[in-house]
């Protein structure tokens, strides 16, 4: 109780609230100690409050806590209604704020109290005989909208537009908020004077807003995704009278900041940045108000549609929340552009490499800004073909494969992995995304990877191996995602570099080996995967790609003992025992890996001990993607699979996810699956002949095996009669060959198109709040509390 007698001054006050007999709201001396010290920060406020103390006012005293919450969120409702006009008001405001920001975790741990908010407090506090008890609101939404009010308070948080002094000071009822938006941008052409000490303020509100929504960290993950969380619902709903200026003011203060300080080099170590603990805390309350599951919601502005001018009337009806709502009916370019340009900026800030380091302040808020790009691309259709219309699609894709690269060996950056490539898997669902990375990368970011000259579609060939063969073991549930990327592009790669061809040749000859097809039920889809992507640069590129035929040339054996590959019992064992003797799932050799990157340093594993969150289980591949074939026009028709539903052992049945069309054979390969699975009495899955025999019969090697039967005859005479050991030779033969009439007819292209669906949102909401948690360590505001929406992990 030591600690308390600091924060109030006197024992005596201490004793009496902790014990259990309850003090009067009415004793407004009592209760004023709590919020009448002028001092204090939120760091002094964590302090002084031990969670040992609020746990134990919450058993042994539960009235006070509940007086103590009800007068607080009272202040905070009275300066709302005064318009904070004195330094006294402000300071009383904050106090009460840090003070709820502090408590309220351990209202939420406890499922006795988790309705309290929700419930009005009869009598206390009215001076007991106030008739309007039956239309009372609830204290939570008192407290939001109390808050809102205060995020809009002239001299408090907004600049005041009258220039006089008290006597006409705005009345805060009446002023419109939308002409108080903190920052030029969407909607908002107007740019205020910058004053830390409104950022500093803000900052304090929507920390307490922040933990507000944080009722969810304390429910656990559930398949439903469509619990919607209550504060979060009554906030962005149309009862909070400024959900626009709001939602504006948030975007537009995270796309407006520039951490490189008005771009000057070194300028954010003269000036102390006040704008970053806000723009972190913005960026923090937007996702968590976006959170929305979208596959639960026939929203036609939602899913892009629609064609009316958006954010006007004409729109159908959007989603019941109002951020998502906004949030998808942006749609002027100017808008686009300068959320596009933020982001992308924001994002490449830890790739700023400029010959002065520390030039730029670095920022650490990358994962929320990934989190905020999803939502919109998610969102808004709109949005998401603004993205690919032009090469800036680029300014995303670089920094993303730079943190992936970055992140790879990292256990504690799973989830940032995860969130990587779920954007890539989205824009890869896009015609433009492959015709985009034919640009020519010339951006020299120091990464840890082979130097290679060539495109945006090599680099991305080049990280993605290099996740495969040097990543940790808990990525490789990405291995699906991504290749099916890497398919979706493939049709448009206009010329592969030589380091690119021969990292997917090296991923071809790791995934083939027999032992690696016959340990899982589902690594023989890897190699579909692979073929695919040949496929489609053979018949739809052949021309400027002769690094990969040549490549493909040069390790034919490879193709040569996958259309032999052994499939009777014998051989399947064998296959197995080697697999005892070499356990690494890719042989880190035979990569031909060059030197790296100048300045780049190897990608490293998490210090033991670095805290992480747990996240759930994401789909399979088969359920996050949906298949759509690309007409001779180029429009997609999705395909629906009629046998799309999963087998009995939750695997996706052979024939969806192997890369050859629809047929009737799904059925027939989930009843093998069925009694091939039954065939092991331990429970493991055990490898049989008919399984082998099922897929490899579908293996798409007639392609291949028609090039190699035209081309390597030609290629062996060039050598004989020339005498030639040189690769530029065969190469430039290459270039002039052709195919034409010779291959098979052209394959469909088939795209795997993203698809939201509950599992994602699940998915999206624990990484997000795990995130956040991890993110605010200062002060640590849910830090040893009763956590259920994730676990709380050391490396």
């Amino acid at each position: 109780a030591d600690d308390w007698i600091l924060w109030n001054g006197s024992s005596a006050s201490v004793t009496t609230f902790i014990s259990p007999q309850p003090v009067e709201a009415t004793d407004d001396a009592f209760w004023d100690q709590f919020w009448a010290d002028t001092a204090t920060s939120v760091q002094d406020v964590f302090a002084l409050v031990p969670a040992a103390e609020i746990r134990a006012v919450r058993e042994e005293s539960p009235s006070n806590l509940a007086t103590l919450c009800y007068k607080a969120v009272e202040k905070l409702v009275q300066g709302a209604e005064s318009g904070c006009h004195t330094e006294k008001e402000r300071q009383i405001v904050l106090n009460c704020c840090r003070l709820l920001t502090r408590i309220l975790p351990y209202i939420f741990e406890d499922p006795d109290w988790r309705g309290f908010f929700w419930s009005t407090v009869p009598g206390a506090g009215r001076g007991g005989g106030d008739e309007d008890d039956e239309n009372a609101r609830p204290l939570a939404e008192s407290l939001l909208l109390a808050v809102t009010d205060l995020l809009f308070c002239p001299d408090f948080t907004v600049q005041s537009h009258r220039r006089s002094t008290v006597d006409t000071a705005e009345d805060i009822h009446s002023i419109d908020s939308c002409e108080y938006i903190w920052e030029a941008g969407v909607g908002f052409a107007h740019s205020p004077q910058p004053n830390y000490i409104h950022d500093l303020n803000r900052t304090e509100l929507l920390k307490l807003l922040l933990t507000c929504f944080s009722e969810a960290m304390y429910l656990p993950p559930s398949s439903d995704s469509s619990n919607t969380n209550p504060w979060v619902q009554f906030f962005c709903s149309t009862e909070n009278r400024h959900a626009l200026p709001l939602f504006t003011s948030l975007l537009n203060v995270v796309c407006a900041y520039d951490p490189v300080g008005y771009g000057i080099p070194y300028n954010h170590l003269l000036f102390s940045d006040y704008r970053e603990p806000l723009v972190e805390e913005a960026a923090q309350v937007l996702i968590v108000t976006l959170d929305y599951d979208s596959s639960t919601s026939s929203s036609p502005t939602v899913d892009g549609t629609t064609t009316g001018t958006a954010m006007d009337d004409v729109d159908p009806p959007g989603p019941d929340n109002l951020f998502v709502n906004y949030l998808s009916r942006i749609h002027r370019e100017e808008d686009f552009q300068f959320i596009l340009k933020g982001v992308a900026r924001l994002l490449s800030n830890p790739l700023v490499q400029t010959y002065l380091p520390n030039s730029a302040k670095k920022i650490q808020f990358h994962q929320e800004l990934l989190v905020l790009f999803w939502k919109l691309c998610d969102f808004n259709k709109k949005f998401l073909f603004f993205v690919l219309k032009s090469s800036d699609v680029l300014d995303i894709l670089v920094p993303i494969l730079y943190f992936l690269n970055d992140a790879r060996a990292d256990q504690s950056r799973v989830g940032l992995m995860h969130i990587g490539v779920f954007i890539l898997l989205l824009l890869s669902g896009e015609r433009n995304f492959g015709v985009r990375l034919n640009k020519p990368y010339s951006v020299r970011v120091p990464m840890d990877i082979p130097v290679f000259t060539g495109t945006h579609a090599d680099l991305l060939i080049i990280v993605f191996h290099k996740i495969i063969t040097s990543g940790h073991q808990r990525l490789q549930p990405l291995f699906d995602c991504l290749l099916t990327i890497v398919v979706n592009v493939s049709p448009y790669l206009k010329s592969l570099s030589m380091v690119a061809a021969n990292k997917l040749l090296h991923l071809l000859e790791a995934f083939s080996t027999t032992w690696f097809l016959f340990s899982a039920v589902q690594n023989h889809h890897l190699v579909f995967f692979l073929l695919e992507v040949f496929n489609n640069i053979i018949q739809y590129q052949f021309d400027g790609n002769s690094n990969l035929v040549y490549a493909v040339i040069r390790k034919r054996n490879v193709f040569h003992q996958l259309a032999n590959l052994p499939t009777d019992s014998q051989s399947i064992q064998k296959g197995l025992q080697r697999k005892k003797k070499s356990p690494e799932p890719i042989s880190r050799t035979n990569s031909q890996d060059g030197v790296s990157m100048e300045g780049s340093r190897p990608a490293a594993p998490a210090e033991p001990g670095t805290l992480k969150t747990s996240l759930v289980a994401t789909p399979g591949i088969d359920k996050l993607t949906e298949k759509s074939q690309v007409s001779e026009d180029g429009t997609m028709r999705s395909l629906e699979p009629e046998a799309s539903q999963l087998s009995p052992e939750g695997n996706p049945p052979a024939a969806l996810s192997d890369g050859e069309p629809w047929s009737g054979e799904a059925s027939h390969s989930r009843r093998d699956r069925r009694r091939l699975s039954s065939a092991s009495s331990s429970g493991q899955w055990t490898p049989t002949p008919d399984w082998v025999m099922s897929w490899k019969s579908k293996l798409p090697l007639q392609t291949i095996m028609r090039l190699l039967q035209v081309l390597v005859p030609q290629v062996e005479k060039i050598c004989i009669d020339k005498g030639l050991t040189d690769e530029s030779e065969i190469l430039k033969f290459l270039q002039h060959g052709t195919l034409v009439g010779l291959l098979p007819v052209p394959h469909p292209i088939l795209i795997r198109k993203y698809q939201a669906n509950s599992g994602t949102a699940m998915w999206f909401r624990t990484y997000m709040w795990g995130v956040i948690y991890l993110r605010n360590v200062d002060p640590p505001i849910w830090y040893d509390t009763d956590v259920k929406l994730f676990e709380i992990q050391r490396v």
